[in-house]
């Protein structure tokens, strides 16, 4: 059961990641995150560790 939670959980950080880095380089906008640095540099960050998990998630099939 942990296996699929941390996929799922991985793969929408990972999508909310990179949602904070198309705002935070001004593409999406409509939020006061919009063009700014922070979230231009944390999004990739939040992204990584989504993939993180997801590659984790997917990896400890064997282990129980």
């Amino acid at each position: 059961m942990r296996r699929p939670v941390l996929v799922t959980v991985g793969l929408v950080v990972a999508l909310m990641g990179a949602v904070f880095t198309l705002q935070g380089l001004g593409f999406l906008g409509g939020s006061p995150m919009t063009g700014s640095t922070f979230w231009a540099v944390l999004g990739p960050v939040i992204a990584l560790l989504g993939i993180v998990l997801v590659v984790y998630g997917l990896r400890s099939r064997g282990r129980s």
